[in-house]
């Protein structure tokens, strides 16, 4: 009969199953050390079961058996897992986090602090550490592109080095990351995550270039900005083209987020192309001690299937304190989230200190030093915090302070929050705001709002604002329209951010036809198909442009429910949601699956009182689970809703 426990290799192998503890962990009777017969007394049935028989002794004794290793358990799971035979890893009390690369150090510091371990800088791991490291091509991580892992690495305004605007999968190489040593007599099984369906296909002929149904370049910009702007377009087309391809090749191990996390003679091994890739890495290697207490032998390879993942948060409408903010960031790290939206401007409330315009910021306010400790909070996360300043519309707190710009129909009302895009004073408030926050937020990514612009909702804009139709025609051609007027402000604006920033808009901001188009590379937020001036997501995608969804049926948390808004739930969007589905319930064709950069759940404060913050924060708790793994993999979830949602109890708890 074998005892009901006998310790192998410093660890306890129980009859029937394998039940480890590794090292540190006290032993009971019949364990290591000082417990009774550890010493190998033969009276020990412990000693008697694990002592060779005279004749064996030139034999070393027997390794234990374990059993092929289970993915980790994560949010998002992990997208392949190569199970291994071992004893896998857990935190010892005198186990390091080392580093190959002395940029890792904050990445390694904090893994270190969460999981109570020693940081020992740049050393070659012993038994029980845990080491970071970078491999292959880097440059992702000094060009802060658009497959970058997020963080507040984009350029500055201007400067030398800026990157510039490019196409969502071609701001610079792929690099495959090391993947370590395979497991032996171990296949591959993908962690958590079910076969794959139709969301990756590749591209089709089904794409036109960029220039779509947005209407001809107005005759005042000369043939040479026709045929700039007509070449750039094309240019887009081709490389959002070539992004797909690329996207639809690519598997969980290669990107600039990739990572790869090998288990083997209990030493964790983390490397990625860039420190993001690493980061991501020791989410998973942090959720899976949080769930099980280790990680489990084998080797991880794991990339995002989409590169921008992000949170939006209305802070106009509802004040939310900078803590609240900052206990979401690192929610959000650990959801291997890498954006955060910040709309801190709208007809409500202007909610961030400003020297340019004092006198436009709301009573309850962050400060600049408060915004900066977010910022810096969020790049040690990797994610990038993407501000918005909401116009034309949506600009009622300047507008309280300049009534002079606000909009006015032919009666002379005033229309609610729409500025006089016809004054040029206007511009110029708006600039200065966008240019000052510019400095703020060094970020790569800039929301600039441009939807529900009430000039553009009614029946008739033409004949109920003359004198807006007048200034479309003296400054952009006798064939322009009030609706060009806003595709040259939407355009204007974009350029005051500067080309080193990648710049989104709201869908219904991009009008069909016209005679000024808006510019290829503005990136379309899409949230709705009912506002008036909003298209199918196949027209945008058609044109090149590529989109990010922000689908309001599933990802809006609205406070309060108003206007047939229902609080979204996680179990909706893990089941029934995939990037692809822009609109309403029904995914896009696979083909343009490519052009689609990822998305954003947000919360949006239209009833500001219906809920307190921790209220919001517990409301979203789910959703916000669920929206990480469908933007991480897009595939059918190998868990089932209530499996998912007692793991989730379990990361949290």
């Amino acid at each position: 009969m074998m005892p009901r426990a006998a310790l192998v290799g410093g660890g306890v192998v129980a009859a029937g199953a394998v039940a480890l503890t590794i090292g540190l962990w006290p032993a009971g009777p019949g364990g290591a050390g000082q417990g009774e017969g550890g010493r190998g007394d033969s009276k020990s049935p412990t000693a008697a079961a694990t002592a060779p028989h005279p004749k064996d002794r030139s034999k070393p004794p027997s390794s234990p058996t374990y059993a092929l290793s289970k993915p980790p358990s994560t949010i998002p799971a992990v997208r392949e897992h190569t199970p291994a035979r071992g004893p896998g890893w857990h935190p010892e009390d005198k186990a390091r986090v080392v580093v190959g690369d002395p940029g890792l150090r904050d990445e390694a510091e904090l893994l270190a602090r969460e999981l109570r371990l020693r940081y020992g800088g740049e050393a070659r791991p012993r038994s029980g550490d845990v080491q970071l490291d970078l491999t292959g091509d880097r440059t992702a991580d000094r060009t802060g592109g658009r497959e970058g892992g997020g963080g507040q690495t984009g350029p500055a305004i201007t400067g030398p080095g800026a990157a510039t605007r490019t196409s969502p999968t071609t701001g610079g190489p792929i690099t495959a990351t090391e993947t370590g040593p395979a497991a032996a007599d171990a296949g591959p099984v993908t962690g958590d995550a079910g076969p794959a369906t139709a969301d990756a296909g590749p591209a089709t002929g089904d794409t036109a270039p960029a220039t779509g149904d947005t209407g001809p370049i107005p005759a005042r910009m000369g043939s040479g900005a026709q045929a700039a702007q007509t070449a750039q377009a094309a240019q887009t087309a081709q490389a959002a083209q070539a992004a797909q391809t690329a996207q639809a090749a690519r598997g969980p191990g290669e990107g600039p987020e990739a990572y790869t996390l090998v288990v083997k003679d209990r030493v964790v091994r983390i490397t990625a192309p860039t420190q993001a890739g690493v980061f991501h890495g020791t989410r998973t290697l942090k959720q899976s001690v949080r769930a099980d207490g280790t990680v489990p032998e084998g080797v991880v390879r794991d990339a995002p299937a989409k590169p921008r993942r992000g949170f939006m948060l209305d802070m106009a409408r509802k004040h939310f304190s900078a803590d609240w903010i900052e206990r979401r960031i690192e929610e959000l790290g650990d959801l291997k989230y890498n954006e955060l939206g910040l709309h801190f401007s709208d007809d409500q409330a202007f909610r961030i200190a400003s020297e340019s315009h004092p006198e436009v910021v709301s009573a309850d306010h962050l400060t600049k030093a408060q915004v900066r400790r977010i910022v810096d909070l969020a790049a040690s996360r990797h994610i990038t915090v993407v501000p918005e300043i909401d116009s034309p519309g949506h600009l009622g707190a300047v507008l309280k302070a300049h009534p002079d710009l606000r909009l006015r129909d032919t009666r002379g009302a005033v229309t609610q929050g729409a500025v006089d895009i016809g004054n040029p004073k206007a511009a110029r408030i708006v600039d200065e705001l966008l240019r000052e926050y510019a400095e703020l937020f060094p970020g790569g990514r800039w929301h600039i709002g441009a939807d529900e612009y009430q000039a553009l909702v009614v029946r008739d804009p033409e004949a109920s604002y003359p004198r807006l139709a007048a200034a479309a025609r003296e400054r952009l051609g006798p064939a322009a329209s009030i609706q060009d007027l806003a595709t040259r402000w939407l355009n204007d604006r974009a350029r005051v951010i500067g080309p080193a920033r990648d710049v989104r808009a709201w869908n219904d901001g991009f009008f069909r036809g016209g005679t000024v188009a808006a510019d290829a590379d503005l990136e379309v937020a899409y949230w709705t198909g009912k506002e008036i001036g909003a298209r199918d997501p196949v027209e945008y995608l058609r044109e090149g442009r590529d989109v990010l969804n922000y689908n309001d049926e599933f990802l809006y948390y609205v406070l309060g429910e108003p206007n047939d808004f229902a609080y979204p739930t996680g179990r909706r969007i893990y089941e029934q949601w995939t990037p692809r589905v822009l609109r309403g319930t029904t995914p896009v064709p696979a083909a343009y699956d490519g052009r689609i950069l990822g998305g954003s759940f947000a919360v949006w404060c239209d009833l500001a009182g219906a809920q307190t913050q921790d209220q919001v924060a517990r409301g979203i708790r789910m959703p916000l689970r669920a929206t990480a793994q469908k933007l991480w993999d897009a595939r059918e979830p190998s868990r089932s809703w209530a499996d998912f949602e007692r793991l989730a109890g379990r990361l949290d708890g």
